[in-house]
């Protein structure tokens, strides 16, 4: 693995990108057609309820031959790759930002010191743990960092299964992560009004919600939210929102989004509760705004023999980001 949670356009991408939730494994893989990318396959196979429950702490994969049958599956539906680009849940991660005066110019010195610093809000020991980090907002103050910490454990388990069913996962990536690259693929922020104006992104699972705050291309603000029961209530949806919106105006001077996104929740499977249109429309009340759905046709056009729902859409979203990582929009 070249790296883990090397995130937001820091690598090219691979020919094929899985992901692997709660519900269901996806995959796709693009080819490029008079320089435009086009969805070349794609596959989704259904997990039972159980077989995957993602955690920063715990075992996720409780079914171990159904999760790989499923991947095996959605593999061979997409080539038989033998590398792919990993999508996995962003609950296995916690997400974080830290900020230092002065940056050491050696890499080895710059992750001890991020280490140090996150093992204060760890969940478990540093030591256990998979440390990734890319520079977010430079300010007056200093150089503010974006780290990603996962549990070697988890993070090696996500791997073994990918290797048991064929594949070798040369990046692993959170699901949120890759939806942002897809927006930026389509959407450069300096099409944006404003220019490289802030933006809001509201992506939803069977299991959580994360929110993402840019400014331009940096991420500024992120937090999720696991949904109680496995299902996340549209009442408590647009608080979460509300709450994150207020902490933007509050303590990140913020100056109101140009544009606010919401994905996931078409393509959350049969298991979710939510209405798609009634947490639309929730948001907007709470916002203020237009809020719109990230369409990744944008970023990677589909193939006549595709026929484009909501769900499929929602689906493809963060496959297509990792699949274009580091390509920005024409």
């Amino acid at each position: 693995m070249s790296s883990v949670f090397e995130s937001l356009r820091e690598t090219s991408g691979p020919a094929v990108a899985v992901e692997v939730a709660a519900h269901q494994v996806s995959a796709a893989s693009i080819e490029y057609r008079a320089g435009t990318p086009v969805v070349a396959t794609h596959a989704t196979e259904a997990l039972p309820p159980g077989a995957l429950v993602p955690s920063l702490t715990a075992a996720n994969v409780h079914n171990r031959s159904a999760v790989v049958e499923a991947l095996r599956r959605a593999l061979e539906r997409t080539g038989r790759p033998r590398r792919i680009g990993l999508v996995v849940p962003d609950l296995v991660a916690k997400v974080s930002f830290v900020r230092f005066e002065q940056t050491p110019s050696r890499h080895a010195d710059l992750e001890q010191l991020v280490r140090w610093q996150v093992r204060k809000t760890a969940p478990f020991a540093v030591e256990e743990a998979q440390v990734s980090f890319v520079p977010g907002l430079r300010a007056s103050d200093g150089q503010e960092f974006v780290v990603s910490l996962a549990r070697r454990a988890v993070v090696e388990e996500y791997e073994s299964i990918c290797a048991e069913a064929g594949a070798h996962a040369g990046i692993v990536d959170l699901a949120t992560f890759n939806v942002i690259n897809a927006v930026l693929a389509s959407t450069p922020p300096a099409s944006m009004p404003g220019g490289e104006a802030d933006w809001l992104l509201v992506n939803v699972a069977p299991d959580y919600a994360s929110i993402a705050i840019l400014r331009g291309t940096h991420l500024i603000f992120f937090r999720n939210r696991v949904a109680a029961g496995g299902e996340e209530d549209e009442g408590t949806l647009p608080d979460l929102v509300h709450q994150a919106a207020m902490y933007y105006e509050d303590r990140l001077s913020g100056g109101g989004f140009a544009r606010v996104f919401l994905t996931g929740a078409h393509g959350a499977g049969p298991r979710h509760a939510l209405d798609a249109e009634q947490v639309r429309r929730s948001l907007q009340e709470r916002l203020g705004t237009v809020v719109e759905s990230v369409d990744p046709r944008y970023a990677a056009a589909l193939t006549d023999r595709i026929a484009a729902g909501p769900g499929l859409l929602d689906t493809l979203t963060p496959l297509i980001g990792l699949l274009l990582r580091g390509r920005d929009a024409a």
